[in-house]
This record gives structure tokens, C-alpha cells and sequence, in this order.
């Protein structure tokens, strides 16, 4: 797969909203290394059949879930008219059983990626709202996204909708350690297809204290152990089969715990 960078612009593929999400973990003097990307070899020997051929036992992970202070609910007791009265305006939560997606999550493993997509060329931009060192990058705009098409038709998205609004999907792949700032934006889901993602959220009156220029996981290590328990993060980490629900405007920073399948859905 050969990458080149690009600006960010806000896309949308006529009748297929769509974004696709990849993060870096490193630069080099050539441009940036990507911790995983689709590319041509797989070198699947040793790898993790429960991880879908993105880790293996040696690979680079955090052990710490952190706490989880969200309510996390099975998707059978809770209504969609409960969901829109207790928490679609509110606050966040996280549920179990919301969604079946066995067949997508076999076609996002590795081998699958690679053997259908893996000689695709794509474009990576550049996007955070509060950054201006951009170590995050985004495939995203300027791709030809029926090319993605026969993945994304067989991915289920939440049933539960807010009045008026309609679903984007963001895709990611992403290596242990890396995440995205604190930033806000519409309401949405987020599910994990493969691996552990931790979130820290503040309603949208709290602004968090954090660097722009600063990663996550360096605001996990250097700020959050010493804030006081009344400016602490509504906090979860959520692991396949688990959907959070973020509300509108909601500041939110995720940091990918292994490396990690993830797929977000907007609602605007």
C-alpha cells in the first residue's frame, strides 16, 4: 500500500456516508511510520487468533483499563425510548449485546484486509480540532470509498437513532498508545472490533485540562494522577461487543490500549 499525505477536508460519498480512520504512532525523516496499516506483508506467524492477526504476545500493549465509573448496560434492558430519555441528551453509556457484527469482525482481521485491500492506494490526512502537531492521521476525504463498499455494507450499526439525524461511519486501525486529544463534536457510537479502547469523557460545561500538543497517553501518565477527584474524567474501556454511546458535545480523548479495530458512527 503506498501513502501519501494529504490536507484535511470534510468528505461524504454521495448516498454512502463513510470516513475511515488510521492512526500513526511514530515519525521518520522519510514522512511516518505506521505502527499498522495495511500493507503488503503479513507475517501472520505467531500472531493471536483472538486478536484477528493484529498483535501478537510479544507486541507492545497497556495493561491498565482504568476504572470504569460510565453505567454499562445489556442492549435487552434498555428501550430505544429509554435510551432517548435517560442518556441520548445526557450523558454516556456503554452497552453490551447492541449490535451482531461476527461477520464484519471477520472481515476486518488482518488477513482478510490484506488479501482484499492491501494493494490499495489511499490518501492520509490530517485532523484535531485542538492540535497543531498532527501525530494522528485519518484516511479520510479524497479516497474512492466504493472501493470500501463491500466491507461497510455488512457492518450493523446501533439501532438506537436520535430524532433527525443520520449515521456517518468512521473506520480505524490503530497501535497500542496511540489515541485521539481531547476534542468534541456531535453525538455518536463508537465499537470496538478488535482489541481495547480506553475513553475519558467531560460533560460539555467541564473543559478538561490538557496540552494540545500532547498525546493521550502523556496526559494519562502526566496530569490525570494528580487531579482532584472533582475535576477526575467519567472514564471506560470498552472491548468487542461493547458500544459507547458519547452525547452531543461531550469532550471526550480515547487511547488505544492494544492495537485496535474500531469503528465509530456519527449522528448528525
Amino acid at each position: 500500500m503506498r501513502t501519501e499525505s494529504a490536507r484535511f477536508r470534510s468528505f461524504r460519498f454521495p448516498g454512502f456516508p463513510l470516513q475511515l480512520r488510521m492512526e500513526s504512532r511514530t515519525r521518520t525523516a522519510a514522512g511516518v511510520r505506521f505502527w499498522v496499516l495495511l500493507s503488503f506483508a503479513s507475517r501472520l506467524a505467531g500472531l493471536k487468533d483472538d486478536g484477528g492477526g493484529w498483535f501478537r504476545e510479544t507486541d507492545f500493549r497497556l495493561e491498565d483499563e482504568g476504572r470504569c465509573n460510565l453505567d454499562v448496560l445489556d442492549a435487552s434492558e434498555l428501550s430505544h425510548q429509554q435510551f432517548l430519555d435517560r442518556y441520548a441528551f445526557s450523558r454516556p453509556l456503554v452497552l453490551r449485546g447492541l449490535t451482531e457484527n461476527s461477520k464484519f469482525r471477520l472481515l476486518c482481521s488482518r488477513s482478510s484486509l490484506l488479501t482484499e485491500f492491501g494493494s490499495r492506494r489511499v490518501k492520509l490526512s490530517t485532523a484535531n480540532t485542538h492540535s497543531y502537531r498532527k501525530d494522528t492521521l485519518y484516511f479520510f476525504g479524497d479516497n474512492n470509498f466504493t472501493e470500501w463498499q463491500s466491507l461497510f455494507q455488512q457492518y450493523e450499526p446501533p439501532p438506537y437513532v436520535l430524532p433527525h439525524s443520520s449515521g456517518a461511519y468512521s473506520f480505524g486501525i490503530a497501535g497500542a498508545g496511540t489515541g485521539v486529544p481531547f476534542h468534541w463534536h456531535g453525538p455518536g457510537f463508537s465499537e470496538v472490533i478488535y482489541g481495547r479502547k480506553r475513553w475519558f469523557l467531560y460533560p460539555p460545561e467541564r473543559q478538561p485540562h490538557f496540552h494540545p500538543n500532547r498525546t493521550t497517553l502523556s496526559w494519562l501518565t502526566e496530569t490525570y494522577p494528580h487531579l482532584p477527584e472533582d475535576e477526575a474524567p467519567l472514564e471506560c474501556t470498552i472491548r468487542p461487543g461493547e458500544v459507547l454511546f458519547f452525547p452531543d458535545r461531550w469532550w471526550h480523548a480515547t487511547l488505544n490500549l492494544d492495537t485496535s479495530v474500531f469503528i465509530s458512527t456519527f449522528l448528525g
